[in-house]
């Protein structure tokens, strides 16, 4: 791995969501959906959907931190989701959609911490407590493949027009200036 990149694991809400809002901005050199934080070794996508397992969707983000920061990449995570709405984002409910920052260094936890404060402060959540766990990182299990990259290659299906494509045209709006020009 390159001296420069960075890794973050990041949980909120479905990472189908999570994955193709990260995908597009500069820096970013892969996104991996995966489980953390659970009760079980080597999960699988059944076994989370039932929500027993105290597995979480998360990312796996890697980047190359001398093109995009930590700070920014947290902006975009507190802003694509709900972090205010515990064991839920839309209608995905249960404890594996919980909002969470998985940090691997002190480093991480103190800029999950400052951004998460700032933020709330700034009014992100509409004065709603932020309820984002910011928890050491655990154990990633990588997603079965066929959940990579998941809404770049079912952009018709239904999930991905209503729920995945507006997030994700939002966030690209809005963090316009993080976008990897094409």
């Amino acid at each position: 791995m390159n001296k420069e990149w960075d890794t973050l694991i990041v949980g909120g809400g479905c990472f189908w969501c999570v994955d193709a809002v990260f995908r597009s901005l500069d820096g970013v050199i892969s996104v991996e959906p995966g489980y953390a934080g659970g009760r079980t070794e080597h999960p699988t996508y059944e076994e989370i959907c039932q929500g027993d397992s105290g597995h979480i969707e998360v990312v796996r983000i890697t980047f190359d931190a001398s093109r995009i920061g930590l700070e920014p990449l947290l902006e975009v995570f507190f802003a694509a989701h709900d972090p205010a709405s515990r064991d839920r984002q839309g209608n995905d409910v249960g404890e594996q959609y919980r909002s969470v920052v998985f940090y691997a260094s002190e480093a991480q936890r103190e800029a999950a911490l400052a951004v998460r404060d700032r933020l709330q402060a700034e009014g992100l959540t509409g004065g709603a407590p932020i309820v984002t766990e910011i928890l050491p990182a655990p154990v990633f299990w990588p997603a079965e493949a066929e959940h990579d990259d998941y809404f770049a290659r079912h952009p018709w299906q239904g999930y991905c027009q209503v729920v995945i494509a507006p997030k994700v045209s939002a966030m690209r709006k809005k963090f316009a200036r993080l976008q990897r020009s094409e």
